[in-house]
């Protein structure tokens, strides 16, 4: 896959530099192909999927063309829908952070129109609207349309598909014809769309990003529901569950494998990250441990992963969804390698399912939607893979010495040889929990927090010189619940309130039975709702 840097595109550099901060390395197809031409000034027709990166196809140019000295409307941006218009101004947004005096301004259907007037009337040069939003301004005159340069159509099959036909012609008609760039970008091109292209754009250049036919391999291929802020967990989860050799981790930015790095490592993952930033002389440090199986999780950016040529990859995760289909297939060829079992995994949240269905389209393959993992799973596949190990020893390792010890120890105690197996086990387990997770001990059910949540209560307050992240790092210390998913702490006189995820409500209690905090024994217990 041939491959175009943003600094090769020759970009401001204040566009440049809200590129870098948003972590992203290279162009994607579209991208390389379409920023050059509309930065050339001549009317476009681009063919792409959607979730191809082609906002910034067209977003990057028109902030070369905009000049912010001037306070009138000189681009307009039409969409289909309200969440396409926002979704288009807020990334336009990131990438004009630095270019001081530009103003972006979405406008569509169901939000007051008299809060959009009066935003209009402060200027914005650069307008993202829904085609009746927009015509309704043009009409009120509260958009002009004298200084108007550029019109870009996005998603225009979708927008003729809702019915918009008309209200882009007569848009179209409003702006003025001389010196006006159209740009044009669809999926598909059925013959009203080239009705439009005939009647409004002259001598247009077509870009069209042709996919190539890939196979996937042969890999077992599941998706999850996963909240931002829970990512970190479910990701932990799988790769104490599956218990993978070697693993990779993709993120579409360098901020977000830096990030995911440091709170691996902060888990005690044996976890490095790899993106363009770094050197050659740490990359290279990086490759051999990943290579080595000193470093079992190598988290990367897609620039970066070109070249990693590792047989023993058995899982593949994508933590953000690939900005390109092509991606996807590029991603998971990584494991499933020389005949072996391989399986990927993709984080989608919301909307990110439809460019998920994208993806299993392109590539003619099945992405199964997966439950996540309880903790109480995570403990039970844990414990098997113990027995399993020590199956493994009875049967192939001579005991005898062990025994004679184990034998001594019975004889000079009061110890059973099932206690002392016991013991072992929850060693070898660390804090996990194989009570299959009943709640049958603790009523969670009316403790007064937030659905998903319980409310415990800690019998000291203010008056004991307690302060929030005492008990923060109390609760993560003893429990070995991560921080983060610590919710409300209310602090009073003599008590406090905490609430923790449900699913931890036993394991938080369980940990705190014999904890201190600032050396003093706390009682820990549901909360009773008032």
């Amino acid at each position: 896959m041939e491959t175009v840097r943003f600094d090769e595109l020759d970009l401001y550099p204040q566009v440049l530099r809200a590129i870098a901060e948003m972590g992203f390395e290279e162009a994607t197809p579209i991208q390389s192909q379409a920023i050059p031409v509309v930065m050339s000034g001549v009317d476009v027709i681009g063919q792409a999927q959607t979730g191809t990166g082609k906002t910034a196809s067209f977003g990057i140019p028109v902030l070369h063309k905009v000049d912010p000295n001037k306070k009138k409307t000189q681009v307009i941006i039409l969409s289909p829908t309200r969440e396409l218009a926002i979704q288009v101004a807020d990334e336009i947004r990131k990438l004009a952070k630095y270019m001081h005096g530009v103003k972006i301004l979405p406008v569509y259907g169901g939000q007051e129109i008299n809060r959009q007037i009066k935003a209009l009337k402060g200027g914005a040069q650069i307008i993202i609207g829904t085609p009746g939003r927009v015509m309704d301004h043009l009409r009120r005159k509260t958009i002009r349309c004298e200084a108007v340069n550029t019109i870009v159509l996005d998603e225009a099959d979708e927008m003729l598909n809702m019915g918009f036909r008309e209200d882009i012609e007569t848009i179209l008609e409003y702006i003025p014809k001389e010196g006006r760039q159209t740009v044009l970008f669809s999926a598909t091109m059925p013959k009203p769309i080239l009705d439009i292209t005939k009647k409004y754009q002259h001598d247009a250049v077509t870009i069209k990003v042709v996919k190539k036919e890939l196979t996937v391999p042969s890999i077992e291929q599941y998706y999850y529901d996963v909240k931002r802020n829970d990512k970190v967990e479910v990701l932990t989860r799988l790769l104490d569950y599956y218990n993978p050799k070697l693993s990779l981790v993709f993120c579409n930015t360098k901020r977000m494998v830096d990030e995911l790095t440091e709170d691996l490592q902060g888990r005690g993952y044996f976890a490095e990250g790899l993106h363009g930033d770094m050197k050659q002389t740490q990359r290279d440090r990086v490759m051999r441990g990943f290579r080595s199986g000193k470093t079992e999780i190598l988290i990367a950016t897609d620039v970066a992963a070109r070249g990693i040529d590792v047989d023993d990859v058995e899982a593949v995760f994508n933590y953000d969804i690939p900005q390109d289909d092509e991606y996807y297939v590029h991603r998971i060829g990584r494991t499933g390698r020389a005949g072996r079992t391989g399986r990927a995994f993709t984080f989608v949240k919301g909307k990110e399912v439809y460019k998920l269905k994208d993806i299993m389209r392109y590539c003619k393959t099945k992405i199964v939607a997966m439950p996540i993992p309880s903790t109480d799973d995570v403990a039970q596949i844990k414990a098997e893979k113990v027995m399993d190990e020590i199956g493994r020893i009875i049967d192939e390792e001579n005991l005898k010495d062990m025994i004679d010890i184990l034998e001594r120890q019975i004889n000079a105690s009061d110890y059973t040889a099932m206690d002392i197996a016991a013991a072992f086990l929850k060693q070898a387990l660390g804090q996990v929990n194989l009570d299959n997770g009943s709640d049958e001990d603790f009523d969670f059910d009316n403790t007064g927090a937030e659905e998903g949540m319980v409310r415990l209560f800690i019998n000291i307050g203010k008056k004991d010189h307690i302060k929030p992240g005492d008990i923060l790092g109390a609760i993560a210390g003893e429990s070995g619940m991560p921080g983060k998913l610590v919710g409300a702490i209310d602090l009073y006189d003599k008590y406090t309130f905490v609430e923790v995820p449900r699913e931890y409500g036993r394991e938080v209690l369980e940990g705190m039975k014999n904890a201190k905090i600032k050396g003093r024994s706390v009682n820990m217990e549901p909360a009773n709702q008032k």
